[in-house]
C-alpha cells in the first residue's frame, strides 16, 4: 500500500463511514522492524513500533462487530473494540483509558502476549480470509497507545486501613496483585528473591522483545503509591509464609512465585560445562547483562561459538536469538516435532530465522557428549516421526531406530520447560497442591489456607503474562473482601 493509497483511507475514515467491504480492502499493516542483520549484534527491541497512520489504518481493519469475539479470547477482558475505534479516530488517549480499565501493563502485553492464540484467533476479519495472520493486529494497537503514555499517572490510594498484605514475588501477577490491594489502602509489601525486581519479564524475556526501562516504569509507579518492595528476600529461607503472618503481622498473603525450576532431559551428558538450563542461561544474559563483554558484567557467560538449543517454545527462541547476540558462528534449534507443533509465538519463529537459527526439526538429543576435560563438543541426537496425537492435541513423536547422527557443539540450552519449585511446598504446613507441584486454588484464587491467596505459573503451570495479571486481579478483588471482613469483626 502506497502513501497516498493510506492518505485518502484515512481521508475517507473522517468523511464518510466506511463500509465492511471497505474494511476487508485494507491490508494488514505490517511492524516496523530492525534490519535482520543488523539486530543480530546488539540487543534492542527488534519492532519499532506502529506509525499514527500504520495504527489508524489497522484499526480501521476492525468491523467493530456486535458480539466482539476478541473479548471472548481476552484473559483480562478488555474491551478491544473500544480501544480500537478510538484508535481509529485518532483518540489515543481514550483508547489507553479502555485499556487500563482492565489492564494494568498495557505496554508490556502489547509485547509479550500470545495475541493470535487469544484475541486475535477469534477476530471475524482473519476467520473471513481464514488466514489468521489477516486478524486485525490488537496487540500491535495496544502496544502503540502504551508508548504514547509519557505521563506515569499514579492511581489513587484509599485511606489507609491498618491491614497488611505481602506479596511474594515481583512478576506480572505480583504487580498487579500489590497495585490493587495498596489503592484499597492496604499497606503493601512485596518480597523478591533476586536483586531486581520485575520476575520473568525481567529475567526471562530478553530486552530485544521487552526494554527493561518499561518494565522498570510499572515498578516505580508501584513504589509511588507507597508499596514496599524488599529484594533478595527468599520467602520459605528468609522467612516463611508462617512467619510473615503469625511474627510479622501480615492480615494477608499472595503467592506469585513463578514455577521457575527448569527441567532437564534426564539423559548422559547433561552435568557436563557447557550444558546450561534456559532459566539460567537467559537470567545471566537479561538480568547479569553478560552481552557486555569486557565491560565488567558480574556475571558473564561463555563465549559459544556452536550453541544447540533444544525446546520449541518461546523460551526455547529467547534462548537462540540470545546466542546469536552473544555471537556465536551457528546457532541450532532442536525440536523433537515438526515446526507446525511448536507453540513458540510464529513472529518469534519468523524473527529467529531472520536471524540465523538454523532449525533442525523432527530430532531429539539422545546425549551430550564431552571431552577429557568435562566440556561439551557435540551432542548425538535421534531422528522422529510422528505418529497420532498425544494429550496435547499434537501429534506424538516416535523416534526412528538407528538414526542416531552427531551435532557438533560447545554450548548447549535445554528449555524443554520448567516446574515449581519446591520450596514454598517444603516450608508451608497445610498448604495443598496437585501431583506437579502446583498451588490448589478455587475460583478466587484462594488456597487452603485462610489468608493466603495465589496465582500465576505456581498454579497454572506454564502460562502467559497476561493470564498471571487476570489472576492477580482475581486475587487481589478477594483479598480485598477478606480483609474488609476481617477488619469489620475486630
Amino acid at each position: 500500500m502506497t502513501d497516498e493509497e493510506r492518505q485518502e483511507l484515512l481521508k475517507k475514515q473522517k468523511t464518510d463511514k466506511l463500509t465492511p467491504a471497505d474494511r476487508y480492502k485494507i491490508p494488514p499493516q505490517d511492524m516496523p522492524e530492525q534490519d535482520p542483520v543488523k539486530r543480530r549484534s546488539n540487543v534492542n527491541e527488534v519492532a519499532t513500533g506502529y506509525t499514527e497512520t500504520h495504527a489508524r489504518l489497522e484499526a480501521m481493519r476492525c468491523l467493530q462487530c456486535k458480539k466482539a469475539p476478541c473479548i471472548k479470547g481476552c484473559p483480562v477482558q478488555i474491551k478491544i473494540q473500544d480501544f480500537v475505534a478510538a484508535i481509529c479516530d485518532g483518540d489515543f488517549k481514550k483508547a489507553l483509558a479502555v485499556i487500563k480499565e482492565n489492564s494494568l501493563l498495557p505496554a508490556v502485553c502489547g509485547r509479550v502476549c500470545p495475541q493470535e492464540v487469544q484475541c486475535q484467533q477469534t477476530c471475524t476479519v482473519g476467520l473471513k480470509f481464514k488466514d489468521p495472520t489477516k486478524a486485525v493486529s490488537i496487540g500491535r494497537l495496544e502496544r502503540f497507545v502504551a508508548d504514547l503514555d509519557q505521563e506515569e499517572i499514579i492511581p489513587t490510594v484509599a485511606p489507609e486501613t491498618g491491614m497488611k498484605v505481602a506479596v511474594i514475588g515481583s512478576g506480572p501477577g505480583g504487580i498487579v496483585t500489590a497495585a490493587d490491594t495498596r489503592r484499597a489502602g492496604h499497606d503493601v509489601t512485596i518480597f523478591e528473591a533476586f536483586h531486581k525486581t520485575g520476575g520473568v519479564l525481567v529475567y526471562g524475556i530478553p530486552e530485544f522483545r521487552l526494554p527493561k526501562a518499561i518494565v522498570q516504569k510499572e515498578i516505580d509507579v508501584l513504589t509511588e503509591m507507597g508499596v514496599k518492595i524488599v529484594c533478595n528476600f527468599v520467602v520459605g529461607r528468609t522467612r516463611t509464609i508462617e512467619q510473615l503472618m503469625k511474627e510479622d503481622g501480615f492480615d494477608a498473603v499472595y503467592i506469585g512465585v513463578g514455577a521457575g525450576l527448569p527441567r532437564f532431559m534426564g539423559i548422559e551428558g547433561e552435568s557436563l560445562v557447557g550444558v546450561f538450563s534456559a532459566n539460567e542461561y537467559l537470567t545471566r544474559a537479561n538480568l547479569m547483562k553478560a552481552y557486555d563483554f569486557g565491560k565488567g558484567a558480574d556475571t558473564p557467560i561463555v563465549r559459544s561459538k556452536k550453541v544447540a538449543v533444544i525446546g520449541g517454545g518461546n523460551v526455547a527462541m529467547d534462548s537462540a536469538r540470545t546466542a546469536v547476540r552473544l555471537g556465536a558462528e551457528k546457532v541450532y534449534l532442536v525440536y523433537r516435532r515438526t515446526e507446525k507443533e511448536m507453540p513458540a509465538r510464529i513472529e518469534e519463529v519468523h524473527h529467529a530465522k531472520q536471524e540465523g537459527v538454523e532449525f533442525h526439526i523432527l530430532q531429539s538429543p539422545k546425549r551430550v557428549i564431552g571431552d577429557q576435560n568435562s566440556r561439551v563438543t557435540a551432542i548425538e541426537c535421534l531422528k522422529y516421526r510422528l505418529g497420532e496425537p498425544d494429550e496435547s492435541g499434537r501429534r506424538r513423536p516416535i523416534p526412528i531406530e538407528g538414526s542416531e547422527f552427531q551435532i557438533d557443539v560447545d554450548t548447549c540450552i535445554i528449555a524443554i520447560g520448567n516446574i515449581a519449585n519446591p520450596l514454598i511446598r517444603q516450608t508451608t504446613a497445610g498448604l495443598e497442591f496437585n501431583k506437579w507441584g502446583n498451588i490448589l486454588v478455587d475460583e478466587n484464587c484462594k488456597t487452603s489456607l485462610d489468608g493466603v491467596y495465589a496465582g500465576g505459573d505456581i498454579v497454572l503451570g506454564a502460562a502467559t503474562v497476561i493470564l498471571a495479571m487476570g489472576q492477580g486481579r482475581i486475587a487481589a478483588a478477594a483479598i480485598n473482601d477478606y480483609l474488609a471482613k476481617k477488619k469489620q469483626k475486630s
